[in-house]
């Protein structure tokens, strides 16, 4: 199964990379197939590249179902 979680953009580098943080832990990913990503901005990661923009409405419903299966 191939999950992929919602992370807002906290940071936009160079070569189409970006930060943010996925579940309390702090990752990069590639922004190269999404067009015109902006700080601030929830996108879909899956597998190290962030596949679609997500309205921050969706973002924070899904990161509240996650707190839910983690426990907290």
């Amino acid at each position: 199964m191939c999950l992929a979680i919602p992370i807002q953009i906290e940071e936009i580098q160079a070569d189409e990379q970006a930060l943010g943080a996925q579940l309390g832990v702090r990752v990069q990913f590639s922004t190269a197939v999404i067009e015109n990503p902006q700080v601030g901005e929830y996108v879909l990661v899956h597998a190290g590249m962030a596949i679609q923009k997500l309205d921050e409405a969706e973002a924070l419903e899904t990161l509240a179902i996650w707190a839910d299966i983690q426990g907290g």
